[in-house]
């Protein structure tokens, strides 16, 4: 049976920078409290070690890992924490040597002696992390691991079905499966996958949630063209989208994000303006992201801006009557996108290179563009392989191992490529496509599994040598 994968899998709210990185281990050190908790002993414990292994140790400082593990631990939401909070809640740990355990407990905690960056890999996946909980002269480990996107899984369990015991009406594990319930019934992916979350969630509640993840991708693009200065990390990369964004709207008027998007639908169109607003859109996101900020994991937050920014392209560029339900077919068919290549191949980085988030999030983008622009459902899946295609082999080479270079750039590149891809399949015959998406999410398995490791994640090869720190 199809594991039940659903959209608001694929697309999760959260805190940049990294999904597998940040958000996975926050919400495993969540996990971690409500083993505790069941067990009945979170009252006793006195302190706490989190051992982080492989692409979690190697990457983990510029990823915020041990930031994300300490909010986790502290009872934090990251869907919820208001983002000026975070810098407090670690100072005064730092400060006091002194955690408050799941928000009601205070142990002794001190970051430099409980934190533990382990080098070597576990057998299991490349992002495993370790906590061990001291009580009573006893301790209780627990080990997790960070598959990409957020998800987190355990090692004894080997399906990633345990989060839903739901049945979908259409189990869904290839693209072929898919294509095939919309050929013999004579359906939009959108219209397949909506039957599918109504499986989860009643109607109202999958409008909201569809609602509320695109108004934060708005909010998120938002506040990074409007925001300006230096990212943290030490890199010292300058932020680009405001001074873009600038040149681009000029001295317009709005008050609110929606304001917004009108007022650019307004202004020129021309090919060079249409590719620096896209462009401008994704530098946002991923600014954002990269400043510990609010983003939707799309699939991953390392390729958070794809998505939203060729939905914007297609908003303020494309259709300007374009409302809610066109917003909400979008990212149905992005989440579906998303999830079969989750179950086919991998969208982690730690295990498959760029090619597994940036690869993965054009796919989306460019599918769920192609049916809001009328495309079959053939011609869907021809957009998704052709932007997949041509992101084969992509690495993962983050310089000091932050989100940011080449990063941000790489998410308006997916961008452009998910546009053009969506262009190719509307004005081709999808009878004669020669390559069928599950052949390029196998092939792209394939590339992963035969990927030197250096070349995913762990900032050992590529352009994380080739250019130092203090080059910068």
């Amino acid at each position: 049976m199809a594991d039940c994968i659903s959209v608001f899998d694929m697309l999760k709210i959260g805190v940049g920078p990294s999904s597998s990185h940040t958000l996975g281990p926050w919400r495993a050190a969540e996990r971690f409290l409500k083993e505790l908790t069941d067990l009945e002993i979170l009252s006793k414990v006195t302190s706490v070690k989190i051992d982080l292994y492989g692409s979690l140790s190697l990457t983990g400082i510029g990823h915020a890992t041990d930031l994300a593990v300490m909010l986790g631990l502290s009872g934090q939401d990251p869907e919820y924490i208001p983002v000026k909070d975070i810098d407090g809640i670690i100072k005064s740990i730092k400060n006091t040597n002194t955690l408050k355990l799941a928000n009601t407990k205070e142990i002794d905690f001190k970051i430099e002696k409980d934190i533990i960056f382990n080098k070597n890999f576990l057998p299991f996946h490349a992002n495993g992390l370790t906590f061990t909980a001291f009580y009573e002269n006893k301790s209780y480990p627990s080990t997790f691991y960070s598959i990409g996107g957020g998800f987190v899984i355990k090692e004894e369990i080997t399906s990633e079905k345990e989060d839903t015991k739901n049945t979908f009406p259409y189990p869904i594990d290839l693209a072929s499966e898919l294509l095939n319930y919309c050929q013999t019934q004579n359906r939009k992916i959108s219209e397949i996958v909506y039957d599918n979350e109504k499986a989860l969630r009643s109607e109202d509640e999958i409008q909201n949630e569809l609602l509320r993840i695109w108004n934060t991708m708005l909010e998120c693009m938002f506040i990074g063209c409007h925001s300006e200065g230096i990212l943290p990390g030490g890199l010292n990369v300058r932020r680009r989208a405001f001074d873009m964004h600038q040149n681009l709207i000029g001295l317009a008027n709005y008050s609110s994000p929606q304001e917004w998007l009108e007022t650019i639908r307004k202004t020129e169109v021309k090919f060079r303006q249409i590719l620096k607003w896209v462009s401008c859109f994704a530098l946002a996101v991923n600014e954002v992201n990269a400043s510990l900020g609010r983003v939707v994991t799309a699939p991953t937050n390392g390729s958070a801006g794809v998505i939203p920014a060729v939905l914007m392209y297609y908003l303020v560029i494309e259709n300007h009557q374009a409302n809610e339900e066109q917003v909400k077919q979008f990212l149905m068919v992005a989440g579906e996108i998303g999830a079969i290549f989750k179950k086919g191949a991998t969208i982690s980085a730690a295990m498959g290179g760029c090619q597994a988030e940036i690869g993965v999030s054009s796919a989306m983008a460019a599918a769920a563009l192609c049916e809001v622009m009328g495309g079959t459902p053939e011609q869907v899946l021809m957009a998704a392989e052709i932007a997949m295609e041509h992101h084969l082999g992509l690495t993962c080479d983050p310089i000091g191992g932050l989100v940011q270079i080449p990063c941000i750039e790489r998410n308006t590149m997916g961008a452009i490529k998910a546009i053009n891809a969506a262009e190719l399949a509307l004005e081709t015959d999808a009878k004669n496509a020669k390559v069928p998406l599950d052949k390029v999410i196998n092939t792209m398995w394939q590339t992963a599994k035969d990927m030197n490791s250096k070349y995913k994640e762990t900032s050992e090869g590529g352009l994380a040598i080739a250019v130092n720190m203090a080059d910068c």
